[in-house]
């Protein structure tokens, strides 16, 4: 979607008064809601592709490549698979300050389950789970910022 449809949604929330639109084309997805009477917070979901891991390029560290790899033994890490951060931006463990946290250590996901949020530019990007398991650790703190490739969770 570009960001001169963007811009209209946002006006259109700015002036209808409705407090939440979402806008789905093709597979991506779109929800903008209205905090306050100024400050209209953009919800949006990046196609899939963005997340699934594919073949890295000669030149990277096999330590960034992928969203999520296998625990080696003796990294202080439970054994499982390790999810990345596909983004750089701020962590966030739930979907509003004082709402329930997504996940919690020793917690059943499937995939596809939303185990947290990334902000990165004032959207805000769940963050799915891409093998099934119990989480095993949550590596980063509610509100800190994070890096591209960083280590988020631990799902085995």
């Amino acid at each position: 979607m570009d960001l001169r449809k963007l811009k209209k949604l946002i006006d259109l929330v700015e002036e209808s008064g409705i407090a939440e639109i979402e806008v789905t084309e093709g597979e991506e997805r779109v929800r903008i809601t209205r905090v306050s009477q100024n400050a209209p917070i953009m919800y949006a979901q990046p196609p899939m592709q963005h997340y699934s891991m594919g073949a890295a390029p000669a030149a990277a560290p096999a330590s960034v490549a992928g969203a999520a790899e296998a625990a080696p033994a003796g990294n202080g890490l439970p054994e499982g698979t390790v999810l990345k951060s596909p983004m750089v931006g701020t962590f966030y463990r739930a979907a509003s300050p004082g709402a329930k946290n997504f996940v919690e250590v020793g917690q059943q996901v499937n995939v596809g389950d939303t185990l947290c949020i990334i902000e990165a530019m004032k959207l805000l990007n769940e963050i799915e789970a891409e093998t099934s398991g119990v989480v095993k650790a949550i590596l980063v703190e509610n509100g800190s910022p994070v890096e591209y490739g960083e280590p988020l969770f631990v799902i085995g």
